[in-house]
């Protein structure tokens, strides 16, 4: 039983593909979480698998250039880490500049507002800030409007000019510029009257 446990957790995380991070509850209709722990465990001392942090695996992708595993992503450690608790995260701060190509830097902390508790977590090469979400600003938004809104809001009224404005479109199709249109009504209005510039310009450059 045990074997087939091990060959099939193996097989669903090699469909998941490279750089896919996940955590036991993925593999819990497999078997039970201690044996799905285990083999876990177990594939990662084999060198299958890597171990990020307590509870937190990757399948790590292999950088040519270093030779080595690639460095993990951490979104997707965030992900997988929101998805075991069951929590909804939005990237706030540097982060959701980063993720719209708002900034080249690479975020010293990876932040997420968070419908969980506060909390951090650590692994080697990075550092995952949680902050329990205060603003229901984007309790109600689609994860995309969510993070377009945060973005704007880290970058500040003063900071945002037509060429942020064109980078923001490249990064949203029309249906989820009309969809953030609709969704962010109720928004911090100046945040609102860049969306309407989003959704309402026929070319970035107009």
């Amino acid at each position: 039983m045990t074997k087939n446990v091990a060959e099939n957790t193996l097989a669903r995380i090699v469909r998941l593909g490279k750089g896919a991070v996940f955590t036991p509850k993925d593999f819990l209709d497999l078997a039970s979480h201690e044996t799905v722990r285990q083999t876990l465990w177990r594939l990662a001392k084999e060198g299958k698998i890597r171990r990020l942090l307590r509870g937190v695996y990757e399948y790590p992708m292999f950088s040519k250039m270093m030779n080595a595993p690639a460095a993990p992503a951490p979104d997707a450690i965030a992900h997988a880490i929101a998805h075991t608790h069951g929590w909804t995260i939005v990237p706030t701060g540097p982060t959701a500049l980063n993720r719209l190509g708002l900034s080249t830097q690479v975020p010293a902390h990876w932040q997420y507002l968070s419908d969980g508790p506060s909390k951090n977590y650590t692994w080697a090469g990075g550092t995952l800030v949680l902050k329990h979400r205060t603003n229901k600003e984007t309790a109600t938004l689609s994860p995309k409007t969510a993070l377009l809104v945060q973005a704007l809001k880290s970058l500040g009224t003063d900071n945002i000019d037509a060429s942020t404005v064109a980078t923001l479109r490249s990064k949203f199709n029309s249906k989820e510029r009309a969809r953030a249109l609709k969704e962010a009504r109720y928004v911090t209005s100046w945040v609102y009257e860049i969306i309407k510039q989003l959704a309402l310009k026929d070319t970035p450059h107009a």
